[in-house]
């Protein structure tokens, strides 16, 4: 394990240099084409709870200081009652499962994927299309990038389960070094062993926060004007797909999980 571990990490070093450039595919949706399932329109004032609208007031305060437009008719989103509540394993394990499929999409060689997966366990933990991914030998250039993305919704999980204090604010790729070798330096026993999954109300916290960051992405590249505060859009998206996976956002499956904004 310790040699798979280097050599992945100097393979990382050799390509990583964040995540690419090119911005993933999207499964979001602007607000006026929202599902009639979609977070609860504050028009619904009998709906609206003292939680959901407190956790949307401290995003907006975090909004302004930062110079972030936002509207505020965007819906609120699920209260702890109304939201899954994954267990650490379940994160642990879709987390493993994101680095693996991100390395590759880096450009690991798939003799390494391969020991990766077998070293970690990992063989039936991958979502349909990232099996497809995974067990495809030459997969094409677009979606290498598409699934090098995934370092971003890895962070996301690593900040979930406690192994990074901060998520910080989504202006810059990830460490994605850093991210490697927290699961490389853990092994799998390690990994679930020492994961501390954050409480709720914190992950709900971070969800709607990047759901608002996301809107005025969004709303930038609709009206063709940059986004704003340095936000990426790319790292916006994927931690607004992680954080909806994390709550249970309208019980999707990881691969259908929708962006809305």
């Amino acid at each position: 394990m310790r040699n798979l571990a280097q050599f992945l990490i100097i393979s990382i070093v050799a390509t990583v240099t964040g995540c690419s450039n090119d911005t993933p595919r999207s499964n979001s949706m602007t607000t006026s084409d929202q599902e009639p399932s979609r977070q609860r329109s504050e028009q619904e004032g009998s709906n609206l709870t003292d939680e959901a609208q407190a956790r949307k007031l401290r995003s907006i305060t975090i909004l302004r200081t930062e110079g972030i437009p936002f509207i505020e008719h965007l819906p609120l989103i699920q209260t702890e009652p109304e939201s899954t509540r994954r267990t650490t394993e379940q994160v642990a394990i879709r987390a493993m499962a994101l680095c693996v499929v991100a390395a590759k999409g880096q450009g690991i060689e798939q003799g390494t994927i391969d020991a990766l997966i077998n070293d970690f366990a990992l063989g039936s933990s991958f979502t349909p299309d990232e099996k497809e991914f995974i067990n495809n030998p030459r997969p094409t250039q677009h979606d290498l990038v598409q699934f090098s993305w995934r370092y971003e919704c890895y962070w996301v999980m690593l900040w979930a389960l406690g192994y990074i204090d901060e998520l910080g604010r989504p202006d810059t790729a990830c460490d994605a070094n850093l991210a490697v070798s927290i699961l490389l330096d853990n092994g799998r026993d390690g990994f679930l062993r020492n994961a501390r999954l954050r409480p709720q109300s914190e992950i709900l916290d971070a969800a709607d926060l990047i759901y608002r960051y996301h809107w005025a992405v969004v709303d930038a590249r609709i009206n063709k004007r940059a986004s704003p505060a340095s936000l990426d859009d790319g790292v916006v998206m994927e931690r607004h797909h992680a954080l909806n996976w994390l709550m249970g956002y309208m019980d999707q499956e990881w691969d259908d999980v929708s962006t809305d904004t």
